[in-house]
């Protein structure tokens, strides 16, 4: 047998022993904290089989792919709006227009919810923790792809520097354009999930999410909220993005 076709096999049995062991998690409960609701609409209702398939057969700390300065794509900014901008009046924010006037020098994030130490962020404050560069391929759900290179703080730094209570499950992220989105406490505290100011090197741009931006490595680019100005540390499920963008599900694990 050459090593070719044991790889094969021997991921085949894995996926078959997973599949096996998924099943009996889900007959015998074992999953002691409550699942995410799936929603009504008929696209989100496998949200929970593939919230345990993933969980149950792949590593949770497994790294999306990083990749060199020369694979950097150019990076379209595609259905973005500019929340200064008062002619989207569904994502225009008076408080960001002012606050893009002033180079976002009076900026500032709020964490809240169950941590123990809740409090406002300047872009200084978030600076001045221990920073991640990494250099990863956005995948939208629109079918297209890029790479960039993203500095900021790792999420989960930024959460234990606000003190994690020990019944937090969920954060939710709402952005100044009126989007929000949440992860479960996994992809929350995943080494490359990190709240970027920087990309390619630079200031992160308006079109890209400025002055901060969440980046989700490990799910697609949807989850990846920009101009984000709110966390909220939870232990129950909140419908921060409410039925979606059409109807998306709300874990999408890559």
């Amino acid at each position: 047998m050459n090593m070719k076709q044991k790889h094969v096999i021997t991921r085949r049995r894995a996926i078959i022993t997973g599949l096996t062991s998924l099943g009996g998690l889900l007959l015998s409960g074992c999953f002691k904290k409550p699942l995410p609701p799936t929603y009504g609409n008929i696209l989100r209702m496998g949200d929970n089989l593939t919230y345990l398939a993933q969980r149950s057969l792949l590593s949770q700390r497994a790294l999306a792919m990083e990749y060199e300065k020369s694979d950097i794509t150019s990076f379209p900014a595609t259905g973005n709006t500019n929340p200064a901008d008062p002619k989207t009046p569904a994502s225009y924010s008076k408080e960001y227009q002012q606050l893009q006037q002033n180079n976002f020098k009076d900026w500032a994030l709020s964490v809240e919810g169950n941590v123990a130490k809740p409090g406002k962020y300047s872009l200084d404050d978030l600076k001045k923790l221990a920073q991640r560069t990494q250099i990863t391929r956005h995948t939208c759900e629109e079918g297209w792809s890029a790479i960039a290179e993203w500095t900021g703080v790792p999420l989960g730094l930024l959460l234990q520097s606000a003190g994690i209570l020990p019944n937090a499950r969920f954060v939710s992220f709402y952005g100044y354009d009126n989007y929000a989105e949440s992860i479960d406490m996994l992809d929350a505290l995943h080494p490359q999930t990190i709240l970027a100011y920087n990309m390619n090197g630079e200031n992160l741009p308006v079109q890209h999410g400025a002055p901060v931006r969440l980046r989700v490595e490990a799910q697609i680019g949807y989850k990846s909220v920009k101009y984000v100005h709110r966390i909220v540390v939870t232990d129950k499920f909140i419908d921060a993005a409410g039925d979606g963008p059409a109807g998306w599900s709300w874990y999408v694990g890559i």
